[in-house]
């Protein structure tokens, strides 16, 4: 590591033994590596799988210090998969390159591994999510707890194509302090997102053969998800933004749907020419 990131190291304690890996999977994230990496650097070492960037994600990477894989392809599971047999610490802690790491959340972290004060093999972190400027507290955004901290030997593989889970052993414990995390820079860019994530989510739930898409299923699809935006996590107390972003998370869900349907669609015009032939 560069001489400013070995200055900062708290952690480690003497010979080769390593206690923390700071794990990222990243794509196109050089605009945002500098200031996750600054909030890193007391780790005993940064692992870094670059899924097919175009920018200089990798170089700035390996400039500040941290160990680059490329990874072609794959799942987010199959990514952070590859990238925790890769890191050589005794705990994992799962980053990703918009989120920061608070001085709270550090020092909790320090006073858990470093003395071994801890019963659980995996820690679930609340995440503070800043969405259009705008600290979210309300629409379902707080705590939003993710499971990031693992003991590498307790670590058995991450599952889901989408929304990726850890599978582990032993017990699950919650830390206090969050993570920061910079959810969207504007509305463009997350209409961007949410044209590819939407793709995803509607292939899975074709593959899952999801019941065919009609009025009623659009109509009561958008009024649960208002419902659980606005309603019961009073997305509204956010303001003008919270109010933007819960509209904007019930329009998300329509279009996965609608691809759902468009993707149902095609499949019974194919049967039905399959059928005449």
């Amino acid at each position: 590591m560069n001489k400013k990131v070995q200055k900062n190291k708290k952690i480690k304690q003497s010979g080769d033994k390593m206690l923390l890996s700071a794990v990222i999977v990243a794509k196109n994230e050089e605009k945002n590596i500098k200031k996750l990496f600054k909030s890193i650097s007391w780790v005993d070492e940064i692992v870094l799988v670059d899924n097919d960037s175009t920018d200089k994600t990798g170089q700035v990477a390996k400039k500040l210090g941290a160990k680059v894989y490329n990874y072609e392809g794959g799942t987010f599971s199959g990514r952070k998969d590859f990238a925790a047999s890769k890191a050589r610490g005794e705990w994992l802690l799962f980053i990703d390159a918009d989120e920061l790491v608070t001085a709270g959340l550090r020092e909790e972290i320090l006073n858990l591994i470093k003395y071994n004060k801890t019963e659980f093999s995996a820690y679930a972190i609340p995440r503070e999510n800043i969405i259009l400027g705008r600290v979210m507290k309300h629409g379902g955004w707080w705590p939003d707890y993710v499971i990031r901290l693992i003991k590498k030997d307790s670590l058995k593989s991450w599952k889901g194509i989408l929304h990726e889970q850890p599978e582990f052993g032993g017990k699950l414990g919650y830390l206090k302090n969050p993570l920061v995390h910079e959810k969207h820079d504007d509305l463009s860019e997350m209409v961007k997102k949410t044209n590819e994530w939407s793709e995803i989510e509607a292939k899975l739930m074709f593959d899952a053969d999801h019941p065919p898409m009609n009025i009623p299923r659009f109509v009561s699809a958008m009024l649960r998800e208002f419902w659980l935006r606005m309603i019961r996590h009073k997305a509204f107390l956010d303001g003008t933004e919270g109010v933007i972003y819960a509209t904007y998370q019930v329009y998300s869900r329509f279009l996965s749907y609608a691809k759902l349907w468009e993707m149902q669609l095609e499949r019974s015009n194919f049967n039905k020419v399959k059928t005449q032939n």
